[in-house]
């Protein structure tokens, strides 16, 4: 053997002799823990803690208002007096809550299928093909989310209603009329947050499948689909939170019979009990109550919500 040779090897064989003799271990460096952190742990945990306390304090005051007495949460009691049950007895019937949660789930739920699977769709053809106004259709899906909602009221409802007018058709007041409405704002969102994941795919797949024979329409089903959840659960989550969420227009486009959730909570916030004092009880009874199939389709779906949010890249 060389000395060069020698020489390369030496510093390997004294580093594994030194690692395995006499089941001795390497010291411990500063650089082999997790993390390096930027603060002290002291004001780590501070900051940690005043940050869960900003976010906190707000949500059990809703929760403890919710089983408090109106008087009470108008004295400004944050802890409840007395424990009472009453006021998400009497939500259901000072107002049409159930039928508000009815319209928003079916409309909102309606507006995320429809866009999640539009999207997707639409983002793989935009991804994966070459065509003239490719790119500018691109730009105009970025362009629509720079215009303000309260912009387009007017005209949507202005075509809405001459479309009833011309085919005898109503639309105004209709869950299929605001489907329509909400689908408007959501494609675009959801079609970009598709065409953002879908370009981190890797097209050897793809490659792969349509050598053995797949039709792009194959490899869409049972290539692009599979991988695609999160990034799809994602732009279905979002929406649903636009349908759920909104009060201009479906306070301009719904009837008593249609309103959503969002509305809803509006007219109970306005209600008065014996024209005194507000109902503050059932208010945040009902915050609470149409809170929950939002949270819950959260925890059901989080790991999704991590990869899709966390996935593809921008190009």
């Amino acid at each position: 053997m060389s000395a060069f040779s020698q020489t390369r090897t030496r510093p390997t064989a004294t580093l594994t002799e030194s690692i395995t003799a006499g089941g001795a271990k390497r010291p411990k460096r500063p650089y082999d823990t997790d993390v390096t952190r930027l603060l002290p742990r002291w004001l780590l945990v501070t900051v940690i803690v005043l940050l869960v306390a900003f976010i906190a304090v707000p949500v059990l005051y809703i929760l403890f208002g919710s089983v408090n007495s109106d008087v009470a949460v108008a004295r400004g009691e944050y802890f409840p007096s007395e424990f009472t049950l009453s006021n998400y007895v009497a939500i259901w019937d000072t107002v049409a809550l159930g039928q508000g949660l009815v319209n928003s789930l079916l409309t909102a739920g309606a507006v995320a299928v429809a866009s999640a699977a539009l999207a997707v769709s639409t983002a793989y053809v935009l991804v994966r093909f070459r065509f003239l106004g490719r790119l500018t259709i691109l730009r105009g899906l970025l362009a629509l989310q720079s215009i303000p909602g309260t912009l387009l009221l007017l005209p949507v409802f202005v075509v809405f209603a001459n479309i009833a007018s011309a085919t005898g058709v109503q639309v105004i007041g209709t869950r299929w009329g605001l489907f329509v409405t909400y689908l408007t704002f959501a494609l675009p969102f959801s079609t970009w947050v598709m065409v953002t994941y879908l370009r981190g795919l890797p097209k050897e797949l793809e490659e792969a499948a349509r050598i053995d024979g797949a039709s792009s329409t194959r490899i869409l089903r049972s290539v692009v689909l599979p991988l695609s959840w999160p990034g799809i659960v994602v732009s279905a989550i979002f929406a649903f939170l636009l349908g759920w969420n909104d009060v201009l227009f479906s306070t301009i486009m719904t009837t008593p019979n249609t309103r959503t959730v969002a509305v809803v909570l509006q007219v109970l916030g306005t209600a008065q009990e014996g024209g005194a004092v507000p109902i503050y009880g059932q208010m945040m009874a009902a915050s609470i109550v149409c809170a929950v199939p939002v949270v819950a389709l959260y925890l059901i779906f989080q790991r999704y919500l991590v990869g899709g949010l966390t996935a593809g890249s921008v190009k």
